[in-house]
């Protein structure tokens, strides 16, 4: 599975507001300078986590944009299973009505059970996790071909 990069902007955008979390709302302004990204995208990603209940804005001079809930609630496959659009490794793997091979493909169990375990681990990775990690901060404005 290749993330997108909405899905690895949003996540660093989540890493953000967490870093603010139970203080002032972040500006997308100030978002956008931090993370390297342009104001017109990181809206559009914001929108996307509003709708996955994982943003709230606030209008305003002092609006701006906060987690929706506790940064240790919020775990890395439920970012990306609502960014992705799809959490399978391929369309059969939940789907299997999708391909015609599927009754006797062999490899269709071996995608699931590594969505699975993908999944799995996602699901046992917090914001909260990544925020005390002991590993470098990440890298917020480095320009990089994976964002």
């Amino acid at each position: 599975m290749k993330l997108t990069t909405k899905t690895r902007c949003g996540t660093r955008l989540l890493l953000e507001l967490a870093r603010h979390y139970g203080q002032s709302p972040v500006s997308v302004g100030d978002a956008a300078k931090t993370l390297d990204v342009s104001v017109k995208y990181l809206e559009q990603i914001i929108r996307s986590l509003k709708k996955a209940h994982l943003v709230v804005s606030t209008r305003g001079p002092k609006g701006g944009h906060a987690l929706a809930k506790a940064p240790a609630k919020i775990s890395l496959g439920y970012i990306v299973r609502r960014l992705q659009g799809s959490d399978a490794l391929t369309n059969c793997v939940y789907t299997p009505e999708d391909c015609i091979r599927s009754d006797e493909c062999r490899v269709r169990i071996a995608w699931k059970q590594a969505t699975e375990a993908l999944y799995a681990k996602l699901d046992s990775v917090t914001i909260n996790d990544l925020l005390v990690s002991e590993e470098p901060a990440p890298c917020y404005s480095a320009k990089t071909k994976d964002g």
